[in-house]
C-alpha cells in the first residue's frame, strides 16, 4: 500500500461530514485531551491524601454509580431540552466537579463531588450521540461514531502523557486544567454547534403531528432494543474486568506494576494508530456480524489472559480485545441510532449508556472478589464465556432487526427515474449518487442516467443535476 493511497483513505474516511460534526468532534478532543481527574484521581486518593486503596477504589466506583442515574437523566432532558442546552449545562456541571476536586479534601466530601461528576460526565453522552445521528446521514452514521471515538481516546492519550509529565504542578492544578479545558468544550458547543433535535412533524396543513409519546418505560419495552442493551451490557462486562483484573493477574505472576503500565498502554496506542485503518476494513459491514466479531475478539483476548506469562503475551491479548472494542463501540452507537425514533434519541442513547454505566459498577467489584477468590483463572474463563454468549446473542436474537436497509424500489428505465419523486427516502441530489442506483437497481447505464434530466418524463421532482 503507497503513501498516496493511504492517503487516499485517510480522506475518505473523514469526508462527508457536515461542520457541525466536526465542531463536536473537537469539543470532544478537548474535553478528554484536559481528562485528568479520571486519570489521576486513584494517585491522588492515596498518594497525596493517604487514603486506602479500598477507599479509592470506592470512589471510583462510585463515579460509575452516578453514570448509572446521569445517562438515562441525560436521555430525557436531550429529548426535551435539546441536544444543545444538555451538553452545554452537563458540561458546565462536570467544570464545577472538577474544580471542587482541587479544594475538597475530606473523603466524604470528595466521593460526594466524584458521585455528581459521575452523574454529569455520563449525562452529556446520549446528546453527543444524538446530535451525531441528527446531523451524519444514516449511511455514515457507524464512522462518524468511530471518529469521535477515536478524537476521545486520543484525547486521553494526551491526557494521559501530558498529565504525567506535569504532575510537578500538583494534582490540584491539574484537576483545574481539567475544569477549564471542559468549560473551553462547552464554550464550542455553545459557539458553534446548531440544534439538532429533529422538528415535529407537520400535516399538508402545517399542523403539527402529535408524536407518539415515549418514556423510559416504553423504550425498555421496545423488545429488539433490549435485546441489544442486556447484550452490550455482557460486552461492557468483558470489556471492564481487564482494567482490574489485568493488574492483579500480573502481580501475581510476579510482574512490576510498571510493566502493567506498558501493557495496558498498548490500548490507547492500538485505537489512535489503528482506529481509522480498523473503521475503513469494517466500514458498510453488516452491524450483526461486526458485533458477533467483536464479542468474539473479547472473549478470546481476555481468555488467553490466563495463558499469558509475561508481558509480551499480556500486550497480545490486549491488542485482541482492544480490536474488539474498535469494532464494537462505533457499531453498538450506530444500532442504537438505527433502532430509535427521532424523537427519542436521546431517551435510547440514555438507556444504552445506563448498560455502559452499569458494567462499570458491577464488573471492577466482581473482578476484584473474583481474583482474590477462585483466582484469576476463573475470572478469564468466565469473561471468555461471556463473550461468547453475547456472540450467539446477537447473531440468533437480532439478525432481523438489524439487517440490511429495507430493499429499495427497483428502477429499470427513465419513467421510473422519474417517479423518484414518490418515495422521498430516495432523494437524489447529483449525478454521483444515481449512478451508485446502478449497484441496486439495476440500471442499464451511466449515459441514461446522465440523459434523465433532458428528457420529458412528466416529473422529476427529486432528481437534480
Amino acid at each position: 500500500m503507497t503513501i498516496a493511497s493511504l492517503r487516499r483513505s485517510a480522506r475518505t474516511t473523514v469526508s462527508g461530514f457536515p461542520q457541525g460534526f466536526w465542531w463536536l468532534w473537537l469539543s470532544t478532543l478537548v474535553n478528554r485531551t484536559g481528562a485528568f481527574v479520571l486519570t489521576f484521581l486513584s494517585l491522588y486518593l492515596t498518594v497525596e491524601l493517604g487514603h486506602s486503596a479500598w477507599f479509592a477504589g470506592l470512589v471510583v466506583a462510585l463515579h460509575g454509580l452516578g453514570g448509572v442515574a446521569g445517562s438515562p437523566l441525560g436521555g430525557v432532558l436531550t429529548d426535551r431540552w435539546g441536544r444543545r442546552p444538555t451538553m452545554i449545562t452537563m458540561h458546565l456541571a462536570a467544570a464545577a466537579c472538577a474544580a471542587a476536586l482541587a479544594f475538597v479534601t475530606s473523603a466524604w466530601g470528595i466521593a460526594a463531588v466524584v458521585l455528581l461528576m459521575g452523574v454529569a460526565m455520563q449525562a452529556v453522552r446520549p446528546s453527543i450521540n444524538a446530535a451525531i445521528a441528527d446531523m451524519v446521514p444514516a449511511h455514515d452514521v457507524r464512522r462518524a461514531y468511530a471518529l469521535n471515538y477515536w478524537a476521545l481516546n486520543l484525547g486521553f492519550a494526551i491526557a494521559a502523557i501530558g498529565g504525567g509529565a506535569a504532575t510537578f504542578l500538583g494534582y490540584r492544578t491539574l484537576f483545574l486544567v481539567d475544569a477549564v479545558a471542559t468549560v473551553l468544550c462547552a464554550v464550542i458547543v455553545f459557539l458553534r454547534l446548531p440544534e439538532t433535535r429533529p422538528e415535529a412533524a407537520s400535516d399538508a396543513k402545517g399542523e403539527p403531528i402529535a408524536e407518539e409519546k415515549v418514556s423510559m418505560l416504553t423504550v425498555l419495552r421496545d423488545a429488539p432494543f433490549r435485546t441489544l442493551v442486556l447484550l452490550n451490557l455482557l460486552v461492557c462486562l468483558v470489556f471492564t474486568a481487564p482494567w482490574i483484573g489485568l493488574p492483579l493477574t500480573m502481580a501475581g505472576q510476579g510482574l512490576a506494576p510498571s510493566a502493567y503500565g506498558v501493557v495496558i498502554a498498548v490500548n490507547g496506542i492500538v485505537i489512535v494508530g489503528f482506529q481509522l485503518l480498523v473503521n475503513k476494513l469494517t466500514d458498510k459491514r453488516s452491524p450483526v456480524v461486526l458485533l458477533s466479531l467483536s464479542s468474539l475478539l473479547f472473549a478470546l483476548g481476555t481468555g488467553a489472559t490466563a495463558l499469558a506469562g509475561s508481558s509480551v503475551a499480556f500486550a497480545a491479548t490486549v491488542v485482541v480485545w482492544t480490536i474488539g472494542e474498535m469494532i464494537h463501540v462505533p457499531t453498538n452507537a450506530a444500532a442504537t441510532a438505527r433502532l430509535a425514533p427521532e424523537h427519542a434519541r436521546g431517551r435510547y442513547q440514555g438507556v444504552m449508556g445506563m448498560s455502559w454505566a452499569v458494567a462499570g459498577f458491577v464488573a471492577p467489584i466482581g473482578a476484584g472478589a473474583i481474583v482474590d477468590g477462585p483466582g484469576p483463572d476463573v475470572l478469564w474463563a468466565a469473561t471468555a464465556a461471556i463473550g461468547v454468549v453475547a456472540a450467539v446473542g446477537y447473531f440468533i436474537r437480532l439478525r432481523k432487526a438489524l439487517a440490511e436497509e429495507p430493499d429499495l424500489p427497483k428502477v429499470t428505465d427513465r419513467t421510473e427515474i422519474a417517479d423518484l419523486g414518490d418515495h422521498p427516502e430516495l432523494a437524489l441530489t447529483d449525478r454521483t449518487e444515481l449512478a451508485a442506483l446502478t449497484d441496486s437497481a439495476e440500471l442499464a447505464d451511466r449515459t441514461d442516467l446522465a440523459d434523465v434530466d433532458g428528457k420529458d418524463t412528466g416529473k422529476s421532482p427529486s432528481v437534480s443535476a
